[in-house]
C-alpha cells in the first residue's frame, strides 16, 4: 500500500516539508493573532508528526504494532494514574492544548510517549550501538527534551503544575519511564532505523527551545 508521502514523494521533500511545517509553528505561536489557533492545532501537528515517523518504519510486523499499541496505552495510563494522584509526577493537571481527555488526561499523551521513545532510541542507536548506553542516552535525551517543554506546557495551555516550581521527581518518574520503554523497544528488537527520526525529534526540540527564548525574552 502506498500511503501519502512514502514512496510518492523524495524523502528529501518530506524533510523540507517538516522543517517548514516546525518554522510556521514557531511562527504561529509568536504572532498574537495566531497563538490561540495554533494552540488548537497543536494536536494535529503531534498526529502528522507521529504518523510520518510509523510511516517511515522499516520492516513492520505484528509484532511491531503490539510493542508500539503497548507504549502508547501504558504511557497513557500512568499518565492517568499520575495526573489523578500527583504520586508520579507531582500535582498537574491538564489544559484543552493536548485535545480529548478521558480521566482528566488527554488520549494524544501515550502517542507523545511513544513518539519520544522511538525518536529518542533511533538517535541513541545512531550514536552507539551499545544497548546498555543506547538504555542511558535514549531516556536522557528525553530528559533534556522534558526540561525545555515544561517551561513552555502552561504558554501552550498543554499541562501546568500546581506549585510555582516544577518537582525534581517529575524528572527522575520521566527519565525511569522513558528507561522503561526504551527497554521495551529494545526487548523485543524493533529495528529504530528511521530515516526522519532524527530530523522529526530535532525540530521538535528546536521548536519549544525556539518559543522557549522567545517568551524568556518577553518577560
Amino acid at each position: 500500500m502506498n500511503l501519502f508521502p512514502k514512496n510518492i514523494l523524495p524523502t528529501k521533500e518530506v524533510k523540507k516539508f517538516i522543517v517548514i511545517f516546525y518554522t510556521v509553528g514557531i511562527l504561529g505561536f509568536i504572532i498574537p493573532w495566531t497563538h490561540n489557533l495554533f494552540i488548537i492545532l497543536t494536536t494535529y501537528a503531534l498526529l502528522l508528526s507521529t504518523y510520518l515517523l510509523l510511516l517511515y518504519h522499516e520492516n513492520y510486523s505484528k509484532k511491531d504494532i503490539l510493542v508500539f499499541s503497548a507504549i502508547a496505552v501504558l504511557g497513557f495510563f500512568v499518565e492517568v494514574l499520575g495526573v489523578n494522584t500527583g504520586l508520579i509526577f507531582g500535582s498537574y493537571k491538564y489544559g484543552e492544548g493536548l485535545g480529548i481527555k478521558l480521566f482528566q488526561t488527554p488520549l494524544l499523551i501515550g502517542v507523545n510517549w511513544l513518539f519520544l521513545t522511538y525518536t529518542a532510541l533511533s538517535i541513541s542507536d545512531k550514536i552507539t550501538k551499545n544497548t546498555y548506553l543506547q538504555l542511558i542516552i535514549a531516556p536522557t535525551l528525553m530528559i533534556v527534551y522534558d526540561m525545555v517543554m515544561e517551561q513552555l506546557a502552561p504558554i501552550m495551555n498543554m499541562w501546568s503544575w500546581a506549585g510555582s516550581s516544577i518537582p525534581m521527581k517529575n524528572y527522575i518518574a520521566w527519565w525511569l519511564l522513558g528507561f522503561l520503554f526504551t527497554g521495551i523497544l529494545k526487548r523485543f528488537k524493533i529495528n529504530t532505523n528511521n530515516s526522519l527520526a532524527l530530523l522529526l525529534f530535532i525540530c521538535q526540540f528546536i521548536f519549544f527551545v525556539v518559543l522557549l527564548i522567545y517568551y524568556t525574552l518577553l518577560k
